[in-house]
């Protein structure tokens, strides 16, 4: 037992001084860049840039983006001094359009054509080669068996592996006959081919949908617009309450299309109890022009049923009151006029409004308050709205007079009124009260600052306006990537082999085996399946249930390996499992 440790010592010592004088040869540039073009495409790196792409889309959902409100990005710095400057340094205010989120977005879709063109090519030439040889021993594949042809059944061994070859094309298997015309031909068969053709649909949609979401990104635009009944909007860029535009956004790509509010009706819930008063169906008709000089055309908008019209579509997103009010200056001229837009903030269409007037002289004024449907007071005096629909409207305001702020250029938000550099005229803690108006009635405001007068009520509705020029191709990219991971889970690649040769006494010996590539629980299903068939097109007898063995069980032979010897049974015939007889493991 020394001797021959020395012995494995002594041979190991010349590799082990190999090894050890061994030199790595040295990485030059072309080399490094053939390493690091593999590392970037393997599927490893392809499934990691995916991870990373969804952890660097959270900081969008966490921050702020300028995209979509600049205003509050802004508001946001100068609250967060501390730190506010250092994430715009960082592009966490633009996730979306950031370097950084950029590079990893084309990171992953070099990685995944990187990983997909190889796959393909070298699918699409296993599908024109032919299939892998017959192994020597077929025993050794998970499924295998045996059948037995007797001698009168008159059928040649060629002949045996012709009609198994038919069998097999019928069932899908692409198959290729071998030796026909020798002593003991074969075939092999192959079938399955649609699963790796699955994996690179769904890999090739995968790219689609990054393509279709990132033209979406560079071309398309968004946009939000209030219209009160009698508005029209122009699809320009002053047209828009809110617009946000793609990346390479270009103003020429704004088809001048309008739409004209004509009427907007809402039906309230009148009969189930505890639901009184709840909006059950929403209808704008709107009339629609493609171009100015194009036809006019009267269109629905309801909730989840958009208009398309200019490439774009317009959806319904809101709706409200829009108290229609004239205010006169100091002076006696018309300083505003026309509905103004109510803000809903309660049950029942409870209201906020504000108003500001900078075009009043000699000071400019403002209104803070709020607007009821259907108005009624409490014991204590607080008014409330008691119903959405129009039955008893009322406007409540507080007046205010000084300079609005806006002639200095700083955005505001039309729906708040910053008081603190104002003078109050009406409140409900000055002597003066409150303003109440019901529908055609007006007021006075103190100190000669002019009257404020309610003419009336209209309604208003909001809408979203998308145009994205990806979103059709991501919906068949993304419906074709479900339909490739599907096939590719259902479909399984499988082998087969069927070897046939004529014993001594003149039987036909027949054996085939099966193999999957990868995992494949139905593997066992399709080898009875081809064993019941084979069996049929050979005109076998059928194969006994139970644990009976009666004397047609002469021509079956089921062993996982026909190499061992095999037990007999009185009125059975052992018959081995090679068409020569048994072979030895070489």
């Amino acid at each position: 037992m020394s001797e021959r440790v020395n012995v494995e010592k002594k041979s190991s010592a010349p590799v082990a001084e190999a090894k050890a004088d061994a030199a790595l040869p040295a990485l030059g540039p072309r080399e490094m860049l053939r390493w690091a073009w593999t590392q970037l495409t393997s599927m490893r790196t392809a499934l990691f840039l995916l991870l990373l792409l969804a952890v660097a889309a959270v900081p969008g959902s966490l921050f702020p983006q300028r995209p979509a409100n600049p205003s509050v990005v802004t508001q946001y710095i100068k609250d967060n001094p501390d730190y506010g400057k250092l994430l715009d340094s960082l592009q966490l205010y633009d996730v979306y359009s950031s370097a950084w989120f950029s590079a990893i977005y084309l990171l992953l879709f070099i990685s995944l054509i990187g990983c997909v063109v190889p796959r393909a090519i070298a699918h699409y030439k296993a599908m024109r080669s032919q299939p892998p040889r017959t192994p020597k021993r077929l025993s050794r594949l998970p499924e295998y068996g045996t059948l037995v042809i007797p001698a009168d059944a008159g059928l040649p061994a060629s002949g045996a592996i012709h009609s198994a070859a038919g069998l097999l094309k019928t069932r899908g298997y692409r198959v290729e006959v071998r030796d026909d015309d020798g002593a003991r031909p074969s075939l092999g068969a192959e079938r399955g081919f649609l699963k790796e053709v699955g994996n690179l649909v769904f890999h090739t949609s995968l790219i689609g949908v990054l393509v279709s979401v990132a033209i979406g990104g560079l071309f398309g635009y968004s946009g939000q617009r209030i219209l009160v009944e009698g508005d029209t909007f122009v699809n320009t860029l002053v047209g828009y309450d809110q617009f946000t535009p793609g990346t390479n956004f270009q103003s020429g790509q704004l088809q001048p299309y309008s739409v004209k509010l004509d009427k907007f009706d809402i039906t309230f819930d009148r009969e189930s109890q505890g639901k009184i008063g709840q909006p059950i169906d929403f209808t704008a008709t709107v009339t629609t022009r493609e171009d100015p000089e194009a036809p006019a055309k009267q269109e629905i908008l309801k909730v989840n049923d958009p208009i398309t019209l200019g490439g774009t579509s317009m959806y319904l997103t809101g709706n409200g009151y829009a108290p229609v009010v004239t205010i006169r200056d100091g002076a006696g001229n018309v300083a505003m006029q026309g509905p103004v837009v109510a803000k809903l903030q309660g049950d029942n269409y409870y209201s906020s409004v504000v108003i500001k007037v900078p075009d009043a002289k000699p000071d400019q004024l403002g209104f803070a308050g709020f607007f009821l449907p259907t108005a009624f007071i409490t014991d204590e005096g607080v008014s409330f709205s008691g119903d959405p629909e129009l039955f008893n409207p009322q406007l409540t305001l507080n007046s205010y007079f000084g300079d609005l702020g806006l002639d200095d250029g700083a955005p505001q938000n039309v729906f708040e009124l910053d008081v603190e550099d104002l003078t109050p005229l009406n409140a409900r803690n000055l002597d003066a009260g409150g303003i109440t108006l019901a529908p055609g009635s007006s007021y006075t405001l103190p100190d000669g600052k002019g009257t404020i007068s309610f003419d009336g009520v209209k309604r208003y509705i909001g809408v979203d306006i998308h145009h994205n020029p990806g979103q059709l191709y991501a919906l068949i990219f993304a419906l074709l990537a479900v339909a490739g991971l599907i096939v590719s889970l259902y479909v399984n690649r499988r082998r087969a082999w069927v070897r046939t040769g004529t014993h001594a006494d003149g039987r036909i010996m027949a054996e085939y085996g099966l193999l999957a590539r990868g995992e494949d629980h139905r593997l066992a299903a399709e080898a009875a399946a081809l064993r019941k068939l084979l069996s049929e097109e050979w005109q076998l007898p059928a194969e006994p249930e139970g644990d009976s063995v009666p004397p047609s069980r002469q021509y079956f032979s089921a062993r996982p390996d026909n190499g061992a010897g095999a037990a007999t049974t009185p009125g059975t015939v052992t018959t081995p499992a090679s068409p020569t007889g048994p072979e030895k493991d070489q």
